[in-house]
């Protein structure tokens, strides 16, 4: 498993001591290994990252993505270490070089067969408890985007087709052309 020893409740320090060699998040103090991405993933991820990066080139936002560490509680005693496909965080206080304190502005998600109830449910809640204001859920599959606005602490969604151009909400002016995003 790669955890240096079997117990039921891990924090930061913990997840700090794991293998470099194998990606692992971290949430409410339980580990979950994370499977490489497929090939359709990456493009995907690859496409959104260059389409935000454009956007964002001189502003004082920043986009990054995966494998990159977002402590939401932001304290050696976290017990939440996630890895998002993409982040956008616009809070340069926010950013060390171990990775995000804090909650990013934006957080963007692939599924993949292996992921897409964990993205769906206990990310969802996770996000949305850590105060993050837009949460994108990307199906391949299905060719849609889901997004996730934080209004009064609650997400509340907006699904998007493949041909769509979907705003960001938290960067005035952006939108990202989906037809470019999927391949195929």
């Amino acid at each position: 498993m790669g955890l240096p020893e079997k117990k039921q409740y891990y924090t930061y320090a913990d997840y700090l001591t794991w293998d470099d060699d194998e990606r692992w998040e971290l949430i409410d103090g339980v580990p979950y290994a994370m499977a490489s991405p497929s090939t359709t993933h990456q493009r995907i991820c690859g496409e959104l990252y260059g389409q935000l990066w454009q956007f964002l080139k001189g502003k004082p936002c920043e986009v990054f993505i995966a494998p990159y560490d977002v402590r939401l509680n932001a304290t050696e005693e976290d017990d939440t270490v996630v890895q998002p496909d993409l982040l956008v965080v616009c809070d340069d206080a926010k950013i060390d070089d171990k990775g995000c304190n804090g909650a990013p502005d934006m957080v963007i998600e692939i599924l993949s067969p292996s992921t897409a109830a964990h993205d769906r449910f206990r990310k969802f809640i996770t996000y949305q408890n850590a105060g993050i204001r837009e949460y994108w859920i990307v199906d391949p599959d299905s060719r849609t985007v889901q997004v996730h606005i934080l209004e009064n602490g609650r997400y509340f969604i907006k699904i998007y087709g493949e041909t769509d151009k979907v705003p960001v909400h938290i960067l005035e002016g952006c939108e990202i052309n989906l037809s470019g995003v999927f391949p195929g």
